[in-house]
């Protein structure tokens, strides 16, 4: 990440993050996997307008250094209720997500930091017709016998989990003002569970990932909360929440790699390979959320709490602990 030593040049810049760096965050939804139940989704419980947040790695040390003058930390969080992943010929349906992860950026330039555990957490989706529509019908003798045991429903069943394959590089803050630029890079990978297929049967891998690289494909509401340290409105107040809601979004560029780990000792890749048509090039697939909710939340502005943003950031979160 590109730091400025200039004072006021970053002031300014950064006097503008809040407003700037969540348009950023709209393409990050498009990250999305399906969402996991509340009781692992969520973190720490915090209060008023930092509830969003409540898994933001404020206590990293690189969170902690951002002086707020050249580089400041913020929070955001990404959701989607809705949308399709389509691999090949087979859809399958995306439920919700919860994105999380921390922001340091000069006004221009952006990386993230990642929470213990996943940033993304997802709740698994049950495909569609299970293994019989993965695998069958098929005029190859091996796959003809699995399908006849998949046939039992028991069997047939497949949850299908998108987890996180990398950290996510190449924020555009251009890109986020408009519609149809790519906005990050996403790597992730696709789990499926089945019993014939075993649990550790993955379409990608850490590394050779499925890279998203989201856009926008409508321009989402854009509204600004003001609020106290401790989360509690306040008009003008220090900390701010940036919110776009009700944003498309999609992805129709990336290719998916081979499968690894169906099967014992993955003996049936090969199997999951043909049926999906696996590598699958691009223009073969695409990503579609049908709306998207995201939120950047820090100081307003940030420059006005040098040197100590970061350490600020990380005190007011915790202050907002239930």
């Amino acid at each position: 990440m590109r730091t400025t030593r200039s004072g006021g040049r970053s002031g300014r810049r950064l006097r503008a993050l809040a407003a700037t760096v969540a348009l950023v965050a709209a393409g990050v939804t498009a990250t999305a996997a399906p969402a996991v139940a509340d009781d692992e989704v969520h973190g720490t419980a915090l209060a008023g307008h930092w509830a969003p947040f409540d898994r933001c790695p404020v206590d990293d040390p690189a969170m902690l250094a951002a002086d707020g003058a050249d580089v400041a930390a913020l929070c955001l969080a990404s959701s989607s209720q809705s949308g399709t992943m389509k691999i090949g010929e087979k859809v399958v349906p995306t439920a919700g997500t919860n994105l999380q992860f921390g922001l340091l950026g000069d006004g221009t330039d952006y990386t993230s930091v990642s929470p213990e555990g996943a940033g993304i957490q997802a709740e698994p989706v049950t495909v569609p017709g299970g293994l019989l529509n993965l695998m069958c019908p098929s005029e190859i003798p091996v796959l003809t016998d699995l399908c006849e045991k998949a046939a039992d429903s028991k069997l047939n069943r497949v949850v299908a989990t998108v987890e996180p394959a990398g950290t996510p590089t190449d924020f555009s803050l251009t890109a986020g003002l408009g519609v149809g630029q790519p906005i990050v890079t996403l790597p992730v990978k696709i789990r499926l569970d089945n019993v014939l297929l075993g649990s550790k049967c993955y379409i990608g891998s850490n590394s050779d990932p499925i890279l998203l690289r989201p856009r926008n494909l409508t321009q989402p509401a854009l509204t600004i909360a003001r609020y106290a340290p401790d989360g509690t409105d306040q008009a003008g107040g220090p900390m701010s929440n940036v919110v776009l809601s009700g944003a498309d979004q999609g992805d129709d560029s990336f290719t998916v790699p081979k499968a690894n780990g169906c099967g014992l000792l993955g003996a049936l890749d090969w199997a999951v390979n043909l049926q999906l048509g696996l590598p699958s090039p691009e223009g073969a697939n695409s990503l579609v959320l049908n709306a998207a909710d995201t939120a950047t939340g820090g100081f307003y502005t940030p420059a006005a709490f040098a040197p100590d943003q970061g350490r600020l950031l990380a005190e007011y979160w915790h202050a907002a602990q239930q």
